[in-house]
């Protein structure tokens, strides 16, 4: 291909307007090229063309996208666009896209996924894309948000646990040869939540595929916390449960609470738990005094104690954890999540279609030996709580992630435990950790991006506020691991309205130093906030 080498030696006499003419047209051919001789075993090419910036695509390569939320993405830069489909076993594949850009910058990136979906991120693939990274992402083995692909398929999970993501670098990395005429010059990774479990899984089983992992909200101990998530339903029950707690109100009033008991915590009263850590909610000062008859301020013991229960770590039939606690500060989002009266879907799927192959499993009767068969069988090591990270930092690489302090999927609490375990694991503390893994608390931040904080950090487009790496984590990550700038602090930005402009601005600490706010009277500016121990 070498496109750009043929538009280099075309140079001399050609106007500014007819040198991007000449490379537009080389770089089209070198798309259909590709297309038409790429040549890789198990990989067969369903199309690939050219498309010039602008362009609104139709997303009809991956089946079941109603479900995955979105049909269309607008393409942000001229590129060459790939799709395929690679055979993993006899009964399995994926599919996967290469989005490579005109204006490469000889950086390689993967995306990942969310939930237990098959949705390939084209958000995602456009925002990297965009930046000048040739990127790929793939459908995770199966199409749609549904689990039902897994059932008596471990194949399927394979794609699910590990094998997509690594198949896709393998074989993205040849593209990328094969279409540029040169390898890669640096190697990089973007993905929340099962995204962030992806993220952690290629540090821990594939160190050398990544010079540089960002990976946020990761769906780590993921067998556990998939028992957790089942647990609620158990919790507080159905709609006609005495100990369910209804949307709205209650739920209001809950976190109201939280506020008036952990707000101030960090120094000044935003309505922001800065660091849930710090927070022992004590549900009882909601308890309704005796002869109580309106119900709509106040919670019934029984309530009080399903509520108690959410905000307690998790244990299991052996006494040792399973899932910490919900953190206080995510009930506004979790009550439409978790506190339902239905169980919660992912949850239902990964027991019906892989832990039990039955899919009338009845999620009612969830209990604490559900959750030690599902850690029992850990297909593939779904759980990727491995605490040795020594060969991801032998070959050199960087892993910074992040997690939003009022999260109402995956706990917060739950980062810090494994980042604490692979200091114990390793026999490192936070000084030598720091070379390679650096990790910060987001405060505010819902499940990957959202939230009363200042969450916009640059971990998707939407919440980009400037290519600043300072603000912007996937470019920070650049900067470390190229220019060896390692991140003391992330800045976060908020908007109440974009067209308003920003609300507030601040930094956030590296693990293991929080946020403490020095100047109430000026919280919005992030000169008001120290990181203490």
């Amino acid at each position: 291909m070498k496109f750009f080498s043929a538009c280099l030696f075309s140079l001399h006499g050609l106007t500014a307007l007819t040198l991007a003419q000449q490379i537009v047209t080389d770089a089209e051919a070198a798309c259909g090229e590709l297309g038409a001789s790429l040549a890789i075993e198990n990989v067969h090419v369903n199309f690939a063309q050219y498309l010039p910036a602008g362009t609104n695509i139709s997303l009809t390569q991956n089946y079941n996208l109603s479900t995955c939320g979105y049909v269309s993405q607008v393409v942000p830069n001229d590129l060459c666009r790939v799709a395929m489909y690679i055979a993993t076993s006899n009964r399995s594949g994926i599919t996967l896209e290469a989005w490579l850009p005109t204006n490469w910058t000889g950086r390689f990136l993967s995306t990942g996924n969310g939930g237990i979906s098959g949705c390939i991120q084209y958000p995602d693939l456009a925002y990297t894309a965009g930046l000048g990274f040739a990127t790929v992402g793939a459908n995770n083995g199966h199409n749609g948000t549904s689990g039902y692909a897994f059932y008596k398929n471990m194949d399927v999970v394979q794609d699910f646990v590990e094998r997509s993501l690594h198949t896709g670098v393998v074989v993205g990395k040849e593209i990328v040869k094969s279409y540029y005429g040169t390898a890669h010059k640096k190697s990089y990774y973007l993905g929340c939540s099962t995204g962030g479990r992806q993220g952690f899984k290629a540090v821990q089983s594939y160190p050398n595929d990544f010079d540089g992992v960002v990976a946020g909200a990761p769906a780590i101990a993921f067998t556990n916390l998939t028992s957790w998530s089942a647990s609620f339903y158990t919790i507080f029950g159905n709609a006609n449960a005495s100990t369910f707690v209804p949307a709205g109100e209650l739920w209001a009033l809950i976190h109201q609470e939280i506020l008036n008991q952990c707000d101030s915590m960090d120094g000044v009263v935003d309505g922001i738990v800065e660091d849930p850590l710090m927070c022992q909610f004590r549900p009882e000062a909601l308890q309704c005094p005796p002869g109580t008859t309106n119900f709509t301020g106040c919670l019934t013991n029984v309530q009080v104690g399903a509520v108690r229960e959410a905000f307690t770590d998790f244990y299991g039939v052996d006494g040792k954890i399973i899932y910490p606690r919900m953190q206080p500060g995510s009930e506004l989002i979790a009550e439409d999540v978790y506190y339902t009266s239905g169980a919660f879907p992912y949850s239902v799927d990964w027991f019906r279609y892989v832990v039990y192959e039955n899919p009338n499993w009845n999620a009612a009767t969830f209990n604490r030996l559900d959750a030690k068969a599902a850690a029992d069988q850990n297909p593939f090591n779904v759980q990727t709580w491995n605490g040795n990270l020594s060969d991801f930092r032998a070959a050199g690489g960087k892993l910074l992630t992040y997690h939003g302090q009022a999260d109402y999927i995956i706990s917060s609490d739950n980062s810090p435990r494994y980042y604490e375990h692979v200091s114990r694991t390793m026999g490192l503390p936070s000084s030598d950790l720091d070379k390679f893994y650096r990790f910060f608390r987001i405060s505010g931040m819902g499940h990957c991006s959202g939230g009363v904080g200042a969450h916009a950090i640059g971990q998707t487009a939407v919440e980009v506020s400037t290519l600043d790496p300072q603000n912007n984590i996937l470019l920070r990550m650049v900067d470390w691991v190229e220019n060896g700038n390692a991140p003391v602090t992330v800045t976060g930005t908020k908007y109440d309205d974009p067209s308003q402009g920003v609300s507030f601005i601040r930094n956030h600490c590296k693990f293991p130093l929080r946020n403490f706010c020095t100047d109430p009277s000026n919280y919005k500016s992030p000169e008001a906030w120290t990181c203490i121990e």
